[in-house]
């Protein structure tokens, strides 16, 4: 059981290792077969390797429990190959000086990053194969109360983590609680990972040194809300009180340097966005005005950055003459307009935004703004709530890339995890990995 856990902990080391021969392999056979060059390319392609590295680490393609499987991992990697391609190509022809190996060819780099996406993500489906097969029989243990127990198992399921619970009570039967972890220790039991309540108040006495030693063993052991940041990467809503803003973490707003390097680079990309965006507002507002001839923008109080209130423009979806009903966009609204439905799908509504962000009123990434109306039913209903204005609001954000349009008191619960575990846990790493992220939602056409 140790060795098995210590092989899947490698493997994150393994697809390093292999995403950087990758990089250096097919770059000097696409210069070989164009060729380009007259050598062996190896410190010329330290650039594309560390790009391409850090382009996978932003979507999870080192991480031990993402689906390698699935489609949205395929269309996530692709995404993060082109940019780790675009940023190679930045590098390469606008900061380093001319007469660098690699600016011989651009198509050298296109070529090769386009063949870099395809091979680095097969064997990375392969080994996942393989991983998936072996660790099939591996469980999480749960160490506390059976209704804890029901309620951890619960969220599970909604999370779609696959690996088989196993409750491992230690507040009534002490001896099966002791058989279990006599399990582990032998072997007998494959243990993917030991949850913990955080009280252990009502652990046998010898119960914490018996853990400790499954851990230096090489048994991952987490408290529950480590649990729910590292595999779910959002912070459960029990764990917060009056004084958690306190702990540890919050660097935005610990930090003022972090707020300023975070609003030039708004100002900066808003600028460049709107440039950019232009021509498809204006195609939008003209669709918007030919469809049913109302207004191109639609103007909403929202509440943002220490509940400051501030006028959201978004590009009209909805029908003009219906301006009740709902707050909630449903699926299949029948307001939304049939402009509007394809606006929404690919995200294109929220261009408008930019310019909240360049007046200061948002961010790019950061929780959702609110409508006011919305935020005081939250704010009476959520006790927590009121944490999320620590941060400016942005167009997109955490929340929005992993969990879906909310529709209710129970959606926004769900949303304010990942909204919290963004503002404790903000990094520019974090905003890039959100970015991408964004765009595989935009491909696909996620959007509500």
């Amino acid at each position: 059981m140790i060795l098995s856990i210590n092989a899947n902990r490698r493997t994150p080391v393994i697809l390093l290792c292999a995403d950087a021969v990758s990089v250096v392999a097919v770059f000097n056979l696409v210069s070989y077969l164009r060729g380009v060059g007259g050598g062996w390319y190896l410190w010329a392609l330290l650039a594309p390797v560390v790009v391409n590295l850090v382009s996978i680490h932003l979507i999870d393609g080192y991480g031990s429990r993402a689906d390698m499987l699935s489609v949205d991992y395929t269309s996530s990697h692709l995404i993060a190959t082109f940019f780790a391609c675009l940023g190679t190509l930045i590098l390469t022809f606008v900061f380093i000086p001319a007469g660098f190996e690699l600016q011989g060819s651009r198509a050298v780099i296109v070529l090769s990053f386009a063949l870099i996406g395809p091979v680095t993500l097969w064997y990375r489906r392969f080994l996942y194969g393989r991983t998936v097969v072996h660790r099939g029989g591996q469980n999480i243990v749960f160490v506390g109360g059976r209704s804890e127990f029901d309620a951890f198992d619960a969220e599970c399921t909604r999370m779609g983590t696959k690996a088989p619970r196993l409750h491992a009570d230690s507040t009534e039967n002490f001896a099966a609680f002791k058989s279990v972890l006599d399990d582990i220790s032998s072997a007998r039991l494959q243990v993917e990972a030991i949850v913990l309540k955080e009280s252990g108040r009502d652990l046998p006495p010898e119960a914490p040194l018996r853990l400790v030693q499954l851990y230096f063993d090489g048994t991952p052991t987490y408290t529950l809300e480590l649990f729910h940041q590292v595999y779910w990467r959002k912070i459960p809503l029990y764990r917060i009180n009056p004084i958690w803003l306190f702990q540890e973490g919050f660097q935005i707003a610990r930090e003022p340097v972090f707020e300023r390097i975070k609003r030039l680079s708004d100002i900066m990309f808003s600028v460049v966005g709107l440039i950019l965006a232009s021509p498809l507002v204006a195609a939008a507002a003209v669709a918007i005005k030919l469809d049913d001839g109302g207004p191109v923008f639609f103007v909403q109080p929202r509440v943002g950055w220490h509940r400051r209130r501030f006028n959201l423009i978004k590009l009209r979806t909805m029908s003009a003459s219906d301006t009740r009903g709902d707050p909630y966009t449903q699926p299949g609204d029948k307001r939304i307009t049939r402009v509007g439905r394809l606006l929404r799908s690919a995200r294109l509504d929220e261009f408008p935004q930019l310019w909240n962000v360049l007046c200061g009123q948002m961010s790019l990434i950061g929780p959702r703004a609110e409508w006011d109306r919305l935020v005081a039913d939250y704010e009476r209903d959520i006790p927590s709530y009121h944490f999320r204005h620590l941060v400016k609001p942005g167009i997109t954000g955490w929340a929005q890339v992993n969990y879906r349009y909310g529709t209710g008191i129970d959606d926004t619960l769900r949303k304010l995890e990942y909204d919290l575990y963004y503002i404790r846990n903000f990094s520019f790493m974090l905003d890039a990995s959100i970015v991408l992220k964004t765009l595989h939602v935009m491909l696909l056409q996620k959007g509500r």
